[in-house]
């Protein structure tokens, strides 16, 4: 049985897929702006005001309902070879992105040298290869989890491993919205689990933010991309001044 705050989530997602706002569901269905946020914040309304909404938006309970089925039947990581044909077209890859990113099809011709026609046929593809269900009027469903990943040193991770870091941290970090932070510290094995946990939770609520933010208008948002890493690591020049003899075993020397 679907939760009603993944309901909820789901008709979300989908009013924003077709470019409804707050502002246009409010008029359609004769209530204020504020009174459809505070409803879609709370979570709470009756199965009639659904009925209205999803008449008023011409939105098929079925889309909403088979967004909200258990995360098990989404897709969480992609084989090897799906993972080598997006990152082997530039394109391709782009248009993944920015599904994954719920640009419609719209912005993302706006934002790329791309036609519309080029986008569908990426489009298309991705249908295939199963990350996403392309809809009537060239609408996009996510097939994805919400705990969906890249594979660990798979394609696309070695991809912005050899390509991505060097230009990603190539930064003073200094301007707006940017941070960076290095501590080296010494920590016990449970106080290192306990980091790694907290790290994985940030990650999900950057995730879960990303969802909550796809309600904003495409000029509202910006890329914003993290990387979390935590590992045994000390310089090079600091390893070449050690003691072989003298090393604790608790200092971990990694490649």
């Amino acid at each position: 049985m679907l939760q009603a705050s993944s309901l909820v989530d789901s008709l979300k997602r989908e009013l924003k897929a077709r470019g409804i706002t707050y502002a246009d569901l409010a008029a359609r269905i004769n209530m204020s702006e504020a009174s459809v946020k505070r409803m879609f914040s709370q979570k709470n309304f009756t199965l009639q005001r659904l009925d209205e909404i999803l008449a008023a938006t011409q939105i098929d309970f079925r889309d909403i309902a088979f967004a909200g089925h258990d995360e098990s039947r989404l897709i969480s990581e992609l084989s090897h070879a799906q993972e080598k044909e997006i990152i082997g077209d530039t394109k391709l890859f782009i248009v993944a992105v920015s599904v994954l990113n719920q640009l419609t099809l719209q912005q993302i011709v706006q934002v790329y040298r791309m036609t519309e026609a080029e986008v569908v046929k990426c489009l298309v593809r991705l249908d295939k290869i199963g990350i996403i269900e392309l809809l009537p009027n060239n609408r996009v469903r996510l097939l994805i989890s919400r705990t969906f990943r890249w594979i660990p040193d798979g394609p696309i991770q070695a991809h912005f491993r050899e390509q991505a870091y060097g230009d990603y941290l190539d930064s003073q970090f200094n301007g707006d919205h940017e941070l960076l932070r290095l501590v080296n510290v010494m920590l016990s094995k449970k106080s290192t689990a306990a980091l790694l946990e907290r790290l994985k939770q940030v990650a999900r609520e950057f995730a879960l933010q990303h969802q909550e933010d796809a309600r904003l208008s495409f000029e509202d948002r910006y890329a914003v991309s993290i990387l979390l890493a935590a590992r045994p690591w000390m310089p090079k020049s600091f390893q070449a001044m050690l003691r072989d003899k003298a090393v604790p075993s608790r200092v971990v020397r990694r490649k």
